[in-house]
């Protein structure tokens, strides 16, 4: 697949932002928040995974392992929100062209457009949405990403603390052949196959638990909540499995 840094002019810039980030959202209040990232539907994913964002003033760090996706790929993640979204992951009902198959603008209505761009370098506004150059490649299908101190706007610290923010990984392999490829092209972008955008996973941002431990940049985590992280020398480290985690701090060692 031919890498590229085009950037999308649907549901990825600034601008198609502004319809959607209003005066409904309240000062960002600070605060740690953590999604399950679960299938999404239609798509034949099965992978799994957990992100957590903790939120302080303006700034934002964020932790995240999944595992079950396209291996040694690239895979854009963002973080999405918009006003007028529902908030949470997209249904079967959203396939709207009946392929069967849920494309990212067909999950719009779910998670609205993009806010952050979990880059592992670089820019991390909607702008680098499809920097697919700067974003994870899954070495073994497993993604390790740790980030801290990305800038956000108030509206959108506030609306990741008040849980209606959502993170979505996306690329998928529809015809299970180990790669992106396919007639059908990217409703974001023409000259990427659309297994390339298409969202795998996905969660909504809650509140996390009280009591949660911290991890290396600053999320929370516990060990009885389903697809936690492993905590080790301060990296995170995906755990082998079937979608689950396990969230547990490294022994100190004598």
């Amino acid at each position: 697949m031919r890498t590229t840094t085009k950037i999308a002019t649907v549901a990825l810039g600034s601008a198609a932002l502004l319809p959607f980030l209003g005066a409904g959202i309240a000062q960002a209040a600070d605060g740690n928040t953590m999604a399950t990232l679960r299938p999404v539907a239609l798509n034949g994913v099965k992978g799994s995974g957990t992100a957590m964002v903790t939120v302080s003033g303006n700034r934002i760090n964020v932790t995240m392992a999944a595992n079950g996706l396209l291996p040694d790929a690239p895979h854009a993640a963002h973080i999405h929100f918009g006003a007028d979204a529902r908030h949470e992951c997209p249904v079967a009902g959203d396939d709207k062209d009946g392929s069967k198959t849920l494309n990212t603008s067909e999950g719009g209505p779910a998670y609205g457009p993009i806010v952050v761009s979990l880059t592992k370098t670089g820019d991390t506004s909607p702008k680098s949405g499809l920097a697919v150059d700067r974003f994870d490649t899954a070495p073994g299908g497993k993604i390790n990403y740790e980030r801290g101190s990305i800038n956000v706007s108030s509206d959108v610290a506030a609306a990741i603390s008040a849980g209606k923010a959502v993170v979505v990984v996306h690329g998928v392999d529809h015809n299970n052949d180990g790669k992106y490829d396919g007639t059908t092209k990217s409703d974001l972008d023409p000259s990427l196959p659309t297994e390339a955008t298409d969202p795998a996973i996905c969660g909504v941002l809650n509140a996390a638990p009280a009591g949660g431990m911290a991890t290396g940049a600053g999320g929370t985590s516990t060990p009885n909540n389903e697809g936690m992280l492993l905590l080790g020398g301060g990296l995170l480290v995906a755990a082998a499995g079937t979608g689950a985690f396990t969230a547990r701090k490294a022994r100190n060692r004598a």
